[in-house]
């Protein structure tokens, strides 16, 4: 047991003028009486109460007959302060913690007793404080505009998720039953209600985007995902690399088989075939693998891979060439030349599965592959990497968070988190700002600028 437990730290708390305003219309009223209650506040390792001595008013209004005060950070009739009520935030929005570990956590630090429904009611609370207005209107004056649109599946419903990549700000969301294109459509609708007009719009493969982008902003570039797109090509890759593989392992058991106990005839040189096929699948990732990343031992093991499959070499040129199709500062025209180039390789026609690649790399959907080369340069985005690692985020809440059959928790902690997100997005936009505001006010010379002009070094004396 705590020693300090059992000598409890009192704080006197007063707020019982002679007069005081209504709550509601402001009108001042007279005292009646005193009185006093006690309430929990937080205190590292050591119980700490708020003893407030408060006032009864008689209204001289029609609002109600009397009325009492409360001090600042505690809610009238409430037996914690808003400073417990901070804290049971933070360990479940900013650590991520569960509704259980965050009641160990004030259990073991703060030696509060809290039940699972006053830490719903926190959320409750700090639901009802927010107002998203002034939200929307920050991301309408910071719109960078390429916008990243994805879903998210939460058990029987489906996020729609919306971010700007280059401002690093969460955009909107909505949380639907279905995943189909009218709720597509009613969501990006919404957006465009608010002003919002992308020049860029990031999305996966979906069937879901292209009608609806269409008819909502004619004038937008549909950007696909690089990432996805890629990782449909070298699926295929692999996909062959597969069936080289278990050719060689079969290649294994050919012959006729020695009988049992017999020795055989003379010692083997080199690994088997079917030691062969294990190396290749242990080693299938360095076929898809950027070459700037492969190191001297992965450079090794990629050249005895093609040792033992020759047809391999085949299949690496096929991702090389598949990655260089997107690379981020090629001009429009070279983009076009190097698919054209691929697509004419006979050498790629003849491997049933690169030519399945080849078939994902029609006209229409590369143009919106390379959609990226037409924006400025800072604003070149290839992928939906900022909406997926928020839906990430939300995926990982998913598996320790609490009550996610129900669609308003769901709302409710999904708010709470992009509230979080926005806060530091203008938190972290104020400090660079007074950054740069005490860089400029630096003079070059490490002085500081006294009367507009910088200040000289005296010449020494003599």
């Amino acid at each position: 047991m705590n020693p300090n437990a059992e000598d409890p730290l009192v704080i006197p708390v007063r707020c019982a003028p002679k007069k005081a305003p209504c709550p509601r219309c402001g009108r001042p009223a007279r005292r009646k009486r005193r009185l006093r209650r006690q309430v929990r506040t937080i205190a590292y390792q050591r119980v700490a109460w708020l003893d407030i001595t408060y006032g009864e008013y008689a209204a001289r209004c029609g609002c109600h007959k009397s009325f009492r005060t409360s001090p600042d950070g505690v809610l009238p009739k409430a037996a914690y302060d808003n400073k417990v009520r901070q804290a049971v935030l933070d360990r479940i929005l900013e650590d991520g913690l569960n509704v259980e570990r965050a009641r160990a956590a004030l259990r073991r630090d703060f030696l509060l007793e809290l039940s699972t429904g006053f830490v719903y009611d926190c959320l409750r609370w700090q639901v009802a404080q927010l107002d998203l207005a002034p939200h929307r209107r920050a991301v309408l004056a910071q719109f960078s505009g390429t916008l990243c649109v994805d879903e998210l599946h939460l058990g029987a419903y489906t996020l729609l998720l919306a971010t700007d990549p280059l401002a690093d700000l969460p955009v909107a969301f909505a949380l639907v039953q279905r995943n189909d294109q009218d709720h597509m459509r009613r969501f990006l609708q919404n957006l465009k209600a608010w002003g919002l007009y992308p020049a860029v719009v990031v999305t996966d493969g979906s069937n879901l985007y292209p009608a609806v982008l269409d008819e909502l902003w004619p004038f937008a570039h549909h950007q696909l995902c690089v990432f996805h797109l890629l990782q449909d090509l070298n699926d295929k890759v692999l996909e062959a690399v597969r069936r080289l593989r278990r050719g060689l392992a079969r290649r294994g058991n050919a012959g006729r088989k020695r009988r049992r106990g017999r020795k055989a005839a003379g010692r083997r040189r080199g690994p088997s075939n079917k030691e062969k096929a294990a190396f290749v699948f242990r080693h299938r990732h360095l076929i898809v693998k950027r070459t700037e990343a492969l190191g001297r031992p992965e450079w090794d093991d990629l050249l005895t891979l093609f040792a033992y499959l020759p047809e391999l070499r085949v299949l690496w040129q096929f991702a090389c060439d598949a990655r260089k199709l997107f690379e981020p500062g090629q001009t429009p025209q070279w983009a076009w030349r190097r698919r054209a180039a691929l697509l004419r390789e006979a050498t790629y026609q003849q491997v049933p599965e690169l030519a399945q690649a080849m078939a994902m790399l029609s006209e229409e959907k590369f143009a919106k592959a390379v959609a990226f080369v037409y924006s400025r340069a800072g604003q070149k985005v290839r992928t939906n990497n900022h909406v997926e690692r928020a839906n990430r985020r939300l995926r990982f809440a998913e598996k320790v968070r609490y009550k996610w059959r129900r669609r308003r928790w769901v709302v409710r902690y999904v708010v709470l988190a992009l509230d979080r997100w926005w806060r530091q997005a203008t938190r972290a936009k104020g400090e660079a700002a007074s950054a740069a505001t005490r860089t400029n006010h630096t003079c070059p010379t490490g002085g500081r600028q006294k009367g507009g002009a910088a200040t000289r070094p005296r010449k020494a004396a003599g």
